[in-house]
């Protein structure tokens, strides 16, 4: 009797230990899972990042290494910083940098001004009028790239401008006259704010209808007004988006080619051909015929532009350091 129960507790605990055993496994196989879900989901990005990003960023590096192939010396090889020293004493190098900020200085604060104070004003009128109001914000972004420069050379032109009587006013009776080295800031700050004003607007009240209901109920419910509810619930929530909004808009920035290269054709030639960054990267792959020159200046940019984005991204909580932080 004693020999049966002690087989029979044997067997229950060896029973109980199984199955108790059979939690971890069956947890570590739903984690195995979810892993292989994971990289499943995250390979095609992977492979983008690989092909269109990590490789060229490699090769541009390897270039910038290497010595410019010459006349006297064809066979290019290890340079060092050789190509860095020429960028950075280059005497175009300091004002390309000056001109980007400049325009930057001005574009940047009042492109996210205008684009939460539009964001929030249509988010607080609900119904036809905030739908209609979003859709005409969005139109300008339809008007990117060609489509936009095409509208501005056709209001900057006084002979065919429907506000020429502004440019008669203040003296400027030619379009060479108005697209200057010194006016550039200004237009492009109109021609990127335009282009790209109505796109962010719906990003951004994106971002506000994301937010529940019962925080502005409950708000409402402490007495919050219409300004309060803005400042002091709906700011802080999408300090995120803003913060997406910034970091795309400054790496669209530094990026600037099209829009000074073209206004240079337009003026004949009033504008600087080596106005922006691009352009002297340009300038030194194709006039200078010095490839590392080109490179070492692409990642110059490409470590400004990260260093920069990188402030904004932790300043913003652009991914959620704060909800952890709140845990």
């Amino acid at each position: 009797m004693t020999t049966t129960l002690t087989e029979t507790l044997t067997t229950a605990q060896r029973r109980g230990g199984g199955a108790r055993g059979g939690k971890p496994r069956r947890r570590r196989a739903h984690h195995r899972a979810e892993a292989r879900g994971a990289w499943v989901l995250m390979s095609p990005y992977a492979l983008l990042f690989l092909v269109a990003a990590a490789i060229p960023i490699a090769y541009a590096f390897f270039i910038s290494l290497q010595k410019p192939a010459t006349l006297v010396n064809p066979q290019s090889g290890f340079g060092g910083l050789e190509a860095f020293v020429t960028v950075v004493t280059d005497y175009r190098f300091v004002d390309t940098f000056v001109n980007i900020f400049s325009v930057m200085i001005i574009w940047l604060p009042l492109m996210i001004l205008g684009v939460v104070g539009l964001a929030l004003l249509v988010h607080a009128s609900p119904g036809r009028f905030g739908g209609s109001m979003r859709f005409i914000y969005f139109v300008p972004g339809a008007l990117a790239g060609i489509a936009n420069f095409v509208l501005w050379v056709y209001l900057l032109n006084p002979t065919e401008s429907p506000i020429a009587f502004l440019w008669e006013r203040a003296g400027l009776d030619t379009l060479k006259e108005i697209t200057t080295t010194d006016n550039l800031p200004w237009i492009l700050t109109a021609m990127l704010f335009f282009q790209g004003v109505g796109t962010w607007i719906v990003i951004v009240n994106g971002g506000l209808n994301g937010i529940p209901d019962d925080i502005f109920e409950a708000a409402e419910l402490d007495g919050a007004g219409a300004w309060r509810l803005a400042w002091n619930i709906k700011l802080p929530l999408i300090r995120p988006w803003i913060g997406y909004a910034a970091l795309m808009n400054l790496a669209y920035g530094f990026q600037l080619f099209l829009e000074p290269y073209l206004l240079r054709q337009i003026s004949s030639g009033s504008v600087e051909a080596e106005w922006a960054p691009t352009q002297l990267g340009y300038a030194f792959a194709f006039t200078n015929r010095n490839f590392p020159a080109a490179a070492a200046m692409s990642i110059i940019l490409l470590v400004i532009t990260l260093a920069i984005g990188i402030f904004i991204v932790f300043k913003s909580g652009l991914f959620g350091e704060e909800k952890e932080k709140a845990r």
